[in-house]
């Protein structure tokens, strides 16, 4: 009778503090999964900035709500289908694609190197291990069936939309930049008169840059766009300067399409078919030698193949610049150098025995710009000790522009270059993953500089 008390008090000393019922295990594995697998990858990035995705986050509740009576092998399925979607339109929305141009856009996935980035890396890692979690909770039993558990489930997938749509509220218009119905059209190159002043006589050049937005925040990031050409006194005295914005929507095809061809679209339109109203197509018939430069390969995107159908005679990539002697310059994209091409510009327009239409799309500058790789990039306290320790992803955008800058002007201003306007744009905003960086840009218009060639005397 004695040990009585004491076997007790070791039952109860081993006992755990709080047991759930079966029911109630089955919502919390469901919750586990609907709830916190499908959303924690995303959420993380709700304190940096992300495009808004309570339309994804119901989808995938009411999707598990579905799903929670299926074998185990269909409920995974679901969740990696739902997982697929969401992924894929988060990175649609971060830079400005639609989700049938990022679906697209996927066979040439093997062109780039993500490898490059240790933020890719790192997105890279948590969603194999948020699939493999998914894998082990969904073995476990998540088929609630109580009325209240239901409106419960419900009543969660609600406030989770609603706690995305809310810390994203200052974000509205920064991703998923589609033109709508009916959007009017602008461009650079019929606000700044460029494609009026090829008149078959001067030569014209059009470089768009990557990645390149406007400024609206920040005064040094101001005061240092295009400041290699307006701070030139060679410039200056050579041409007259004008500069500008207009609107972007989409992505870098699309801000081709909107300088080239003078329209909102994509280049799909012009994959199986010519284009006699794009503009190096037009020029050509007025006795123009039109002519593309991209330092990438030509196979991403299909360039090689609708650059002639704009209008291009002839067109050279990365591989042919690189034989020419460009260096090579790393990251997500790597290709040639861009701060290598403009001697290279130059010495075309040189050559040319008729009047050139001259179109450089740049690369370096694409997010996100990783240190070293030979991108010059750094020590970019030479172009801004005060965005070395504030923005330093942005600090290497603004070096790699610098370079080109300081190639450009040094072509430009000798006294052998040929007779040329240069218009120089944006394709869009630079798409930067954190709202830190993100909200220093204009979300909806994209800077130009136009350097017309002064009459001579």
């Amino acid at each position: 009778m004695g040990s009585f008390p004491l076997s007790i008090s070791v039952t109860a000393s081993r006992a755990p503090l709080f047991i759930l019922d079966e029911e109630m295990q089955r919502f919390a594995n469901w919750v586990l999964v609907w709830i916190v697998l499908t959303n924690i990858a995303f959420a993380a990035m709700w304190f940096v900035g992300a495009p808004p995705r309570h339309f994804e986050i119901a989808t995938a509740g009411f999707v598990g709500l579905i799903a929670k009576r299926f074998p185990f092998w269909l409920r995974y399925l679901s969740f990696c289908g739902v997982m697929v979607w969401s992924v894929m339109k988060f990175i649609s929305g971060l830079f400005s694609l639609t989700l049938a141009s990022l679906v697209y856009s996927l066979r040439f996935f093997l062109e780039i190197k993500p490898s490059n980035s240790l933020h890719y890396m790192a997105a890279g890692i948590a969603i194999v291990a948020i699939f493999a979690i998914a894998w082990k909770i969904l073995k476990r039993d998540g088929n609630f069936s109580k009325s209240w558990m239901i409106i419960a489930g419900g009543g969660l997938i609600f406030a989770t939309a609603a706690v995305d749509i809310w810390m994203g509220r200052d974000m509205r218009g920064h991703y998923f930049r589609e033109a709508p119905a009916g959007a009017a059209f602008a461009s650079a190159t019929s606000k700044s008169g460029f494609a009026l002043r090829a008149d078959g006589k001067r030569n014209v050049m059009l470089v768009v840059m990557e990645s390149m937005g406007v400024p609206s925040q920040d005064a040094e990031m101001q005061k240092l766009l295009f400041a290699g050409y307006l701070n030139s006194p060679a410039v200056r005295e050579r041409f007259d300067i004008s500069r500008g914005t207009s609107p972007f929507y989409n992505s870098t095809t699309a801000g081709e399409i909107r300088e080239l061809c003078g329209r909102w679209g994509d280049y799909y339109d012009v994959l199986d078919k010519k284009d006699e109203s794009c503009l190096p197509a037009k020029l050509a018939k007025k006795g123009y030698a039109t002519h593309a430069v991209h330092s990438f390969t030509g196979k991403f995107f299909k360039r090689e193949t609708w650059y002639p159908n704009v209008g291009f005679a002839k067109s050279e990539f990365g591989d042919e610049l690189d034989k020419e002697g460009a260096e090579k310059c790393g990251g997500v994209f790597a290709g040639a150098c861009d701060r290598d091409v403009p001697a290279m510009l130059a010495k075309r327009l040189r050559a040319s025995k008729q009047p050139m239409f001259l179109y450089w799309l740049t690369l370096n500058s694409h997010l996100p710009v990783p240190p070293g790789l030979n991108l010059n990039v750094d020590k970019c306290e030479r172009i801004s000790p005060y965005l070395a320790a504030e923005f330093p992803q942005a600090c290497r955008q603004f070096a790699i522009w610098a370079d080109i800058e300081t190639a450009m002007v040094k072509e430009i201003t000798a006294e052998d270059f040929p007779e040329t306007d240069i218009l120089i744009v944006g394709d869009h905003m630079p798409p930067y993953f954190d709202r830190h960086n993100r909200i220093q840009f204009d979300a909806e218009n994209v800077p130009w500089l136009y350097l017309r060639q002064k009459d001579k005397q």
